[in-house]
């Protein structure tokens, strides 16, 4: 038989190719990337709570950022940290399965998150003396609501459809964690209805956010160019500086894996392994980092936390 029903049955999952002397050592750098990402997506969480101050629509958007990093990050460490430290690459079908949900689920809240950050980016310069009943608490709780039944109801079916379909015996996945296409190309039958369901996913969600940003933007600039002063047009653009960071984060190599899965056919295995690390990795350590470097209300925050902290320690030592 070419193939078999895949119940019972595992996949395995791919290190970075070439590399395999060196997984043990490559696991300490993935450790850092990971704590960083949960102790800055953590304390940006802690921050905007604790400060009455940073209680505005941006720093909830940013809030919302931070937790779908943190769900981003736990989506793909249970796989990868046990193939670079432990050599294990076994993985079954069920827990690969649900781990291309949640993957793919986060993926499209970080997408969905920076659209509506790009909208709130528009109305704080388009229309600030409206700012704040624009963006309510009960509308930016319905934009949170809308980002989460979008994200998880569009992928329920994708696995729901996946596990009906039998696998090869070759069942090699080509990256370090279970994604939905990389999935689909070991089956054994026609995958053309899957392959066209997950062709509208992305482009009714990826494809459309993207365009609704550049297009917020493009009305951003409009706005700024007529604001006579050259310091309020550097103040105004200058509040975008953040957002626009976390989209190149996100969206930069998500097009460079694409051009490669289309049309370089003769790029090393290695070239794909990294840009799907940088597009699933990065974004959950550097977002906090270029946020706080940015935000002038954070950084105080965080000082005031730092300071205080060592006020302790000096007046527990005076002791």
């Amino acid at each position: 038989m070419p193939y078999s029903n895949h119940t019972g049955t595992s996949f395995f999952l791919t290190g970075l190719p070439g590399l395999e002397d060196v997984h043990g050592w490559i696991s300490i750098p993935l450790c850092a990337m990971y704590a960083a990402s949960l102790a800055g997506n953590s304390l940006i969480l802690w921050v905007v709570s604790s400060e009455p101050s940073l209680h505005q629509p941006m720093y909830y958007f940013l809030s919302m950022l931070a937790l779908t990093d943190l769900g981003l990050s736990a989506s793909t460490l249970p796989s990868m940290l046990p193939i670079y430290m432990l050599g294990v690459r076994e993985v079954a079908v069920d827990v690969c399965l649900a781990q291309l949900f949640f993957i793919h689920t986060f993926s499209i809240m970080e997408s969905s998150v920076l659209l509506t950050m790009a909208f709130d980016r528009f109305v704080a310069i388009s229309k600030p003396l409206r700012y704040g009943t624009i963006l309510t608490s009960s509308r930016i709780a319905g934009l949170g609501l809308a980002i989460v039944v979008r994200s998880v109801g569009l992928h329920i079916p994708a696995p729901i459809m996946l596990k009906k379909l039998p696998y090869c015996r070759h069942r090699l996945l080509s990256h370090s964690y279970c994604l939905h296409p990389d999935v689909m190309k070991l089956a054994c039958a026609d995958t053309r209805v899957n392959s066209a369901y997950g062709l509208f996913v992305v482009l009714s969600t990826l494809g459309v956010d993207s365009v609704l940003i550049v297009l917020s933007y493009v009305l951003i600039l409009q706005t700024v160019l007529s604001i006579a002063s050259k310091a309020e047009r550097f103040k105004a653009l200058n509040t975008c500086v953040s957002h626009i960071c976390s989209v190149l984060l996100f969206y930069t190599p998500m097009i460079g894996l694409s051009m490669i899965h289309r049309f370089g056919k003769g790029a090393s295995p290695c070239s794909r392994v990294l840009l799907s690390y940088l597009h699933f990795l990065t974004p959950p350590v550097l977002n906090p980092v270029v946020y706080t470097i940015k935000t002038k209300q954070i950084r105080w925050r965080m000082a005031r936390v730092f300071e205080s902290s060592r006020s302790g320690i000096r007046a527990s030592q005076g002791h």
